[in-house]
């Protein structure tokens, strides 16, 4: 029997659109249902200059994007770049947790990486690496480099074949000795947080949920991220801000909102800040906004200088956008 041969196939969201790459080159983009992404905008001035139901002009833009990423940094390459300590994004998922590693306030991180899948690390600056540009991956197959590579860097790569379950990632974090855990979540995965909660009473640890890459979710799936998430990147959901919004803690950011669901959240996020009291000592009957707006008690969120004051969530921009496939 001829050996099986693997295709090199790793295939995200971006946009809103599905991406395909192969051999470190774009081979597909679908139409995207969104206009404009804010996220999209703001890294990418290409976005800002199209006209936005040109899907032609856009689904372009997206896959210069991309090709950014794969001759920059190395995504979906053996050359990928897996470890940095430089914060790309104020409010992102991976800096937040690249402070909560390095402060202590969690053992390890169950995150995902483009060749390697399900990813477990207890070092914030492979987090950085990984996650720092990372879109929502849907499916990834193994770059045997990048899973060496992680493995000589004191990672766990959960699946050989580079499979993307977080519920084993954090099942096999458990079982490693690591009792404060972190995961990240595509909101698009909703359905596994109740099993990832449920891991958490079983197994007599702690775990903060994070769910990332909500870009065109279900509504039917907003309910589980509201049971189950501590904390929430709305990306370029509508749903997100309107429902998630409501019932959140604190946010952070106006233009693109992160929501801060529960006291956990809140302890977690204490440790990006560089007076962790500032936000633990919060009312929690109340709603708290932070922003780059001069209003309010100067807080220090990793490097960049914010301030926080009481406001009635969700706090939004006046930069709006089509909330087709929100």
């Amino acid at each position: 029997m001829a050996d099986t041969i693997e295709r090199d196939m790793h295939v995200l969201r971006y946009f809103s659109s599905v991406i395909s790459v192969s051999e470190g080159k774009v081979i597909n983009v679908t139409d995207p249902a969104l206009t404009f992404c804010p996220l999209a905008s703001h890294f990418y001035k290409g976005f800002k200059n199209i006209d936005g139901a040109d899907k032609e002009a856009v689904k372009r833009e997206i896959k210069k994007a991309i090709e950014s990423k794969i001759r920059d940094y190395g995504f979906f390459t053996p050359k990928r770049n897996l470890s940095c300590s430089d914060t790309a994004i104020p409010y992102g998922a991976s800096e937040m947790l690249m402070f909560a590693l390095k402060k202590k306030a969690i053992d390890a991180a169950v995150v995902v990486c483009d060749g390697a899948g399900t990813v477990i690390t207890d070092n914030g600056e492979v987090v950085q690496g990984i996650g720092a540009r990372m879109n929502s991956l849907l499916l990834t197959s193994p770059i045997k480099k990048i899973i060496a590579c992680l493995k000589g860097l004191g990672c766990g790569v959960v699946f050989d074949h580079a499979l993307i379950d977080q519920v084993k990632g954090v099942e096999k974090a458990i079982k490693a000795g690591y009792m404060k855990i972190a995961v990240t979540v595509s909101g698009h995965d909703s359905e596994k947080l109740k099993e990832i909660r449920g891991l958490e009473s079983s197994y007599g640890v702690s775990l903060t949920v994070l769910v990332v890459c909500t870009t065109g979710i279900a509504e039917s799936k907003i309910e589980q991220i509201r049971s189950y998430a501590d904390i929430v990147w709305s990306c370029a959901s509508w749903d997100i801000r309107q429902k998630i919004g409501k019932i959140a803690l604190l946010q952070i950011s106006k233009q693109i909102p992160v929501f801060v669901l529960t006291q956990k959240g809140i302890d977690f996020l204490a440790a990006y800040a560089d007076d962790r009291d500032i936000l633990c000592g919060l009312d929690r009957y109340k709603q708290y906004l932070i922003s780059n707006e001069p209003a309010g008690e100067k807080v220090r969120l990793g490097n960049f200088g914010s301030f926080l004051r009481e406001e009635k969530l969700p706090a939004l921009s006046r930069k709006s956008f089509t909330r087709v496939g929100s």
